[in-house]
């Protein structure tokens, strides 16, 4: 494997392809929380328990910006986790993938103009975790 990342965006957006979000339960499920208690880790809590894999995009949102799908992405993996009980998501990976694009030409006369614009969306995934003590 020359670049893994690489390799891992590829596999999530083979997986992410015209859908918003899945998840596989792999832990124990807890009552549903509120999304906003709900935190995002980038390296692991000293003790906590796996609940499911995640997988989402920015795809059908309304968000233009990187920013805004990013925020999209994980405003996402947060509703899906608090919807489990878990008060962490583990991110694993983020990516974009290629969403279509919109394609314009205006003739005129002997001159022409024409704009084209490549969309895309962001995808993330993660894992729903409970942390102790959080």
């Amino acid at each position: 494997m020359k670049n893994p990342r690489m390799i891992i965006a590829l596999a999530l957006a083979a997986l992410l392809a015209g859908c918003a979000s899945s998840s596989v339960i792999v832990g124990k499920v807890r009552p549903p929380i509120a999304p906003a208690q709900v935190k995002i880790y980038l390296s692991p809590p000293q003790k906590f328990e796996e609940i499911a894999l995640l997988e989402t995009s920015s795809s059908a949102s309304w968000s233009f910006t990187e920013q805004g799908k990013m925020d999209t992405v994980m405003a996402r993996m947060k509703v899906q986790a608090a919807r489990m009980g878990a008060n962490g998501v583990l991110l694993r990976g983020t990516g974009e993938v290629p969403s279509g694009g919109i394609s314009s030409a205006t003739f005129g006369g002997n001159s022409a103009l024409g704009v084209s614009l490549e969309l895309t969306n962001k995808v993330g995934s993660g894992t729903a975790i409970y942390v102790e003590g959080d």
